[in-house]
């Protein structure tokens, strides 16, 4: 994720802090500096602390049983408003989605019963308290555990609780229906929240529009992955295009991508095998760096997916997804270059899809593939 800075990593998994994470800390210990003078600001600052570390405990409820499924983590973010555990892959199974979506707020239960244990008293009144400072530190652990419990399983997907309601709804109506459900329940919440907090706490806003705009981002993933199945791959995919040289000079490299309207430029060798690609920033954070005679192949992206031209959109996709590359390379059987596809070719796939009139199967015509070098 943009701005954020890695700070370690636990048990194979990266762990990153936002920026305006580190700026949200800050505005805390002023806050109750000027309230509540030294003694308040470090109590409170330390108190976050403390709550966020339950946060990122409770990321690892869902990192540990997607890791009893296969599924790795690559990293986790803590932003102001919580965390995002980065899955390499989705769930598979209803079943699999429903037991990682629900293992965090079980992980905030387990703290509450531990806290419990320990002597505390977990009412969310001590939130409340009008002086904070004279309700212990356990017993407000305890109350914000039940809070962020409660309101992780409020089924406002992409929160916990919306994961779960899709993991259940998938198990009748199928993926892509629940996932049209649970992200409009997500986005009716979203539009309560924010109104909630224009008048009692901006920081619901904030969730709001958090809320809002995943839950249309995973709405819309939901629908390509659908749609993608079964489609050959041959019939989405990029295939006219300008691939460069990796002897080329970013020189070269610049001029034609003033001629064209691409981002992102494969890399061929002679043999016309995949060897890179090279996007837009690329090109221009090199020309800036290193000149106009720069080499292509000492610039460009050389890790980059590849997928047989037989097999279907949404076994590429996944692996677009997955891999978080800027595009997947679809070769024939000796290697070479066929076509490509990007997150902007899957994007007008799904515009071109919603213009298409009713019982329109896409990809029943498949394009002839050419390709260019410069």
């Amino acid at each position: 994720m943009p701005w954020s800075l890695n700070i370690g990593k636990i048990g194979g998994t990266e762990i990153r802090i936002h920026v305006t994470f580190l700026l949200f800390l800050a505005w805390i210990w002023a806050a109750s500096y000027m309230s509540g003078g030294a003694d308040a600001a470090w109590s409170g600052l330390l108190f976050m602390v403390l709550l966020f570390l339950c946060v990122l405990v409770h990321e690892y409820g869902h990192i540990f049983t997607a890791r009893a499924f296969g599924i790795s983590t690559r990293d986790v973010t803590l932003l102001p408003i919580g965390g995002v555990a980065r899955l390499e892959r989705f769930p598979e199974e209803p079943r699999e989605e429903f037991l990682i979506a629900i293992a965090g707020p079980m992980v905030n239960v387990v703290i509450v019963l531990a806290l419990m244990l320990a002597g505390a008293h977990p009412s969310p009144d001590n939130l409340a308290a009008a002086d904070i400072t004279k309700v212990s530190l356990i017993d407000r652990l305890a109350a914000v555990n039940v809070v962020l419990a409660t309101f992780n399983l409020i089924p406002a997907f992409p929160m916990d609780g919306g994961r779960v309601l899709r993991a259940l709804l998938a198990r009748k109506y199928g993926f892509v229906r629940a996932t049209e459900i649970a992200a409009n329940i997500g986005q009716w919440c979203a539009f309560a929240f924010g109104f909630i907090g224009l008048f009692f706490n901006p920081m619901l806003t904030f969730i709001a529009i958090f809320i809002y705009l995943a839950a249309t981002s995973e709405a819309r993933l939901a629908q390509l992955r659908g749609m993608s199945r079964g489609v050959p791959v041959t019939a989405a995919m990029m295939t006219e295009y300008k691939a460069l040289s990796p002897s080329a000079h970013i020189e070269e490299a610049i001029e034609t991508l003033l001629r064209t309207s691409q981002t992102e430029f494969p890399v061929v060798d002679k043999d016309g095998r995949l060897v890179g690609v090279l996007g837009r920033s690329d090109m221009i954070k090199a020309l800036k760096q290193d000149g106009p005679n720069t080499l292509i192949g000492n610039v460009m992206t050389r890790e980059v997916p590849t997928i047989d031209h037989h097999r279907c959109l949404d076994e590429a996709f996944r692996v677009l997804m997955e891999k978080s590359a800027p595009a997947v390379g679809v070769v024939d059987a000796a290697g070479r270059l066929k076509g490509l596809i990007t997150s902007e070719t899957v994007g007008e796939m799904l515009m071109v899809r919603d213009a298409m009139p009713k019982g329109f199967r896409f990809g029943e015509r498949a394009r002839p593939a050419r390709a260019g070098m410069s």
